[in-house]
């Protein structure tokens, strides 16, 4: 009974950390993210100056994790090199056992004040900043209460006849002691959290010195996957970069515990100078690993290079599509009902790219998935290519052997074609910007907002179903419908403007936080809709139910 409720204390002080760790990460994210990823992208500027910024942003973040993955993404997307990425984060790992080593120190007495201090930040209806700030000082505060927590639970370790015995073993088998540390490191998902968890049983006298060494440099390596499995999915460019951050870290850990199996270290006495001397190890190892593979980043760089080799560019996917055989194929301009027709089917055919860029918009704004994204940008290209297609190809009907109707279904096509292509446009560049930065910075809508975009959108796809019957019929009631719902949109439009503004002047954080967001979103629905509804002008105009102005005439008195 008392070994489990030991145990039970140990893992709740160790759940404590990684949680209270995450809460200083993700508070640096909201009020400083968009600025480390600033610095992080102009980390080309130098090697050296990209090691110091990826050590800057690391003990920021209390992550040399993060800053791989954010490498790895601008490494993929070609915004530097992978040389600059190496570097970057050659000086992240640094960064993060600095990190370390700042929250190893004895401020026992200053955790009621952090505690104080960022919970009523936190905690008080003021703005986000200051309520992001206020998280990252009670992550601070809560990271070394959770370390106290540990030193108290694992004090009756010491007394501990079976982990005496496992530790003899470790001393004798370093080796085993490291993969320990690694995985260790991989479970926690965390090297800080880590290494402050075996500073913390050195310091209590649990483990012994050399087996602490052993288990922190296995968390190296550990942390050194976690980044590599993280990245698996990025372009090969991206993958380069943790690939040679992990093998740096392999060798250099494996040469250092070969320097242990043969140095004879003698522990001190007291046990919390031995858990100086772990923390001190840690930044040391780091340290020089900065130092000695700064400069073999370019044999890295060319290794990586055959190890992850970029495939050939056979035909993309996008290729493939762009070379389909269309409805223009083949076609003869001397026939130019049947060259309307066509057209008519491709433009159908871009509204089904179209719809397949809008249906999933939403589930963007719940969990954004940044390879669903990227297919939705090459839909854009796609419908982007079609409208040209489709403008090139209908200007090339003769208009001397079309007749007035022909004519002006003509011009509806091609009206229809570039309205559809600005839909895309706002998909791409408006919407899936929102999701991707809602994401970003971990942001939620209220209940009532989110429910009133998502009726709004699920209203914006029926009414382009709508607007395609009326494209393909030309009916005079679909049209005066298409242009009802239109109003009606406005309407619903202007009462989720209303309904945002009252839960402001109620003080509903979330909806104070994505403020912005929310309007943002529901002008992009809006304007999707209007040019949507466009259709129905020419059919109205045509049977005079459409006013020349909407001004009314003024008699002047």
């Amino acid at each position: 009974m008392e070994l489990l409720l030991l145990l039970i204390n140990v893992a709740g002080a160790a759940t404590l950390m990684l949680w209270s760790v995450r809460l200083v990460r993700v508070g640096f994210e909201r009020v400083y993210g968009n600025r480390l990823r600033a610095a992080v992208r102009r980390s080309e500027q130098g090697r050296v100056k990209a090691a110091a910024i990826g050590l800057g942003v690391a003990m920021a973040l209390q992550s040399s994790t993060a800053v791989a993955v954010l490498a790895a993404g601008f490494a993929g997307s070609e915004v530097f090199s992978v040389a600059q990425g190496i570097a970057l984060l050659l000086g992240a790992d640094l960064g993060s056992a600095l990190a370390a080593q700042l929250l190893s120190f004895d401020l026992d007495a200053v955790i009621p004040l952090l505690l104080l201090i960022g919970g009523a930040l936190f905690l008080r209806d003021l703005d986000r900043r200051s309520r992001q700030v206020g998280r990252i000082i009670l992550g601070i505060g809560l990271i070394l209460l959770s370390l106290q927590l540990l030193g108290d639970a694992t004090a009756p370790l010491r007394d501990s006849p079976f982990l005496k015995q496992t530790m003899v073993y470790f001393e004798r088998d370093i080796v085993t002691a490291f993969l320990v540390g690694a995985l260790v490191t991989w479970l926690m998902h965390s090297s800080i959290a880590a290494v402050l968890l075996v500073t913390t049983l050195v310091a209590q006298g649990v483990v012994p010195l050399t087996v602490g060494l052993a288990l922190v440099l296995g968390a190296n390596l550990g942390s050194g996957l976690i980044a590599w499995a993280l990245t698996r999915d990025q372009p090969p460019a991206g993958r380069r970069i943790p690939i040679a951050n992990l093998l740096f870290r392999a060798l250099m850990a494996v040469l250092v515990l070969l320097a242990l199996k043969i140095i004879t270290i003698t522990p001190p006495l007291v046990p919390t100078t031995a858990a100086k001397w772990i923390i001190f190890a840690h930044v040391g190892f780091n340290t020089l690993m900065l130092i000695v593979c700064l400069p073999l980043i370019n044999i890295m760089d060319r290794f990586t290079t055959n190890l992850i080799k970029t495939p050939p560019e056979t035909g993309t996917s996008l290729q493939l599509l762009y070379g389909r055989k269309t409805a223009f194929d083949n076609m003869e301009m001397q026939a130019p009902q049947q060259a309307l027709a066509s057209a008519s089917r491709e433009c159908l055919r871009m509204a089904d790219f179209i719809e397949l860029m809008l249906q999933p918009i939403m589930q963007f704004y719940e969990q954004y998935d940044k390879p669903l994204a990227d297919e939705v940008l090459d839909l854009e290209l796609i419908v982007n290519k079609m409208h040209s297609d489709i403008k090139l190809y209908v200007a090339e009907i003769d208009d001397q052997a079309l007749s007035d109707s022909e004519r002006e279904r003509k011009l509806a096509l091609i009206n229809f074609a570039i309205n559809t292509e600005s839909v895309g446009d706002v998909i791409a560049k408006n919407l899936l910007s929102l999701a991707e930065k809602k994401s970003r910075e971990c942001l939620t809508f209220s209940p009532q907002g989110w429910s009133e975009l998502m009726q709004l959108h699920e209203q914006v796809i029926a009414n382009m179903h709508l607007s395609l019957n009326t494209l393909i019929s030309g009916d005079l009631d679909s049209a005066r419908q298409l242009i009802s719902e239109k109003d009606r949109m406005r309407k619903q439009e202007r009462s989720s403007n209303l309904q945002h503004v009252r839960r402001l002047q109620s003080g509903a954080p979330d909806s104070i936080e994505t403020s912005d967001m929310h309007l943002e979103t529901l002008s992009a629905l809006r304007q999707i809709n209007s040019l949507f509804a466009a259709v129905a002008y020419p059919i109205l105009t045509k049977h005079g139910d459409l006013l020349d102005s909407r001004l009314a005439t003024r008699t002047n008195k």
